[in-house]
């Protein structure tokens, strides 16, 4: 008979991951434990949630493509892209995307999380510099922390800062921000920094997964609005899953760039390729985007709307300079409840809580999409309003 008394001599294999418990216990208290909530392919509510800001996920002509592509190139990639994962969709995708947002080159990625760590791993390294902005997406944290390079993180959106942690450094040098930033929706001071950048020979990396198909002219993206786009000393990361509708990510920039994360990036070398139903899906999306320029603005004016709704009521909501709207909340639990009442009430909207806030504030995050009417706009903000807790009226 097998002895299935607890041993005293501390080898009991169920003592090896028992302090999950006590972290699962530490996050309830703090308000901060995350649940995964599947939704049904015909979910009622209204979504100011996802991040589909051109409204293209479910656009006839983009999921056909996806179908399409699936049934003529298969359910997956089969590989990484240096062995089997590339296809003529994946060059098709390339070229039409760096022509679209003004680079000389593309690479696509699996994810925007991939393209972000492909560029700082492959382009810094030891000996190598990198000047990071505090609000910056856990995905270029993450790349920095891998990079091995020296990290300097500076104040959110200060030029300056970037400019005195460059001075005098000896080695390469890179400066990395968002364009726009997950978290409130501000937008990067792209000009300054750039600016200080080439007064100090720093290559300057942007994430510009929030500006693509929102931001500049026909929604080229934040990068392009700025005039940096197609410089031999910028390279930018943009993501297939938010205006494209899809999924997946891209690096844009000089073709030497590229050709180096190729050969260098352990991202793209060893990660399958994207699957074909994403790439066709975002190759559709795109061609949508440049035959409808209408639908950036239309985001843009969605989410001045929100905006200005919620904050007529007394809420603090940073002004958006895309499709993200912010609303601070008086706490994590306090966001987790409004964020759930108003799920009830059919309006579904972001909660962000740390550690997915850089400032420890938690609050609602709605994003705009070009396909929301007039009505639904307004339906969302006087559900938000009316179900907020009042001291989120007095400035969270």
């Amino acid at each position: 008979m097998p002895d299935d008394r607890t041993p005293d001599d501390g080898t009991d294999p169920r003592r090896v991951l028992a302090w999950l418990d006590d972290a699962a216990e530490t996050r309830r208290r703090a308000g901060l434990t995350r649940v995964l909530r599947p939704r049904a392919a015909d979910a009622a509510f209204l979504d100011l949630a996802g991040n589909d800001y051109l409204g293209l996920g479910r656009h006839p002509e983009v999921t056909a493509a996806a179908a399409e592509a699936a049934h003529r190139w298969g359910a997956g990639a089969g590989g990484s892209r240096l062995v089997t994962g590339s296809t003529a969709l994946h060059a098709r995708l390339e070229a039409e995307l760096a022509a679209f947002c003004g680079f000389e080159a593309a690479l696509v990625f699996a994810s925007g999380y991939a393209a972000n760590l492909a560029v700082l791993t492959a382009l810094a390294g030891r000996g190598t510099l990198v000047v990071s902005d505090a609000g910056n997406h856990a995905s270029l944290i993450d790349g920095c922390r891998l990079s091995r390079a020296a990290v300097t993180v500076v104040p959110h959106a200060d030029p300056a800062a970037f400019g005195k942690a460059l001075t005098g450094y000896p080695g390469r040098t890179l400066a990395v921000s968002d364009t726009v930033f997950s978290t409130d929706g501000d937008a990067a001071p792209l000009g300054p920094l750039a600016a200080v950048c080439r007064e100090h020979g720093a290559a300057l990396v942007l994430d510009d997964a929030h500006g693509l198909g929102v931001v500049g002219d026909g929604g080229r993206g934040a990068t392009a609005a700025a005039g940096l786009a197609g410089a031999p000393d910028v390279v930018a990361t943009v993501t297939l899953s938010k205006a494209l509708g899809s999924q997946g990510g891209a690096v844009l920039g000089p073709a030497r760039v590229v050709a180096h994360l190729v050969n260098a990036a352990r991202t793209f070398i060893f990660d399958t390729g994207l699957a074909p139903a994403a790439t066709g899906a975002a190759l559709a999306a795109l061609r949508v985007l440049r035959r409808e320029p209408d639908r950036p603005a239309r985001t843009r004016a969605v989410a001045a709307a929100l905006h200005n709704g919620l904050t007529a009521a007394g809420l603090t909501a940073v002004r958006p300079d895309a499709a993200v709207v912010s609303v601070r909340a008086p706490s994590p639990d306090a966001a987790v409840a409004w964020a759930e009442r108003c799920r009830a009430a059919g309006v579904a909207v972001g909660c962000f809580r740390p550690p997915s806030v850089p400032d420890g504030v938690a609050r609602l995050r709605l994003t705009a999409r070009a396909d929301l009417t007039d009505a639904q706009v307004a339906t969302a903000v006087r559900t938000v309003v009316s179900l907020a807790p009042g001291s989120a009226r007095d400035g969270g």
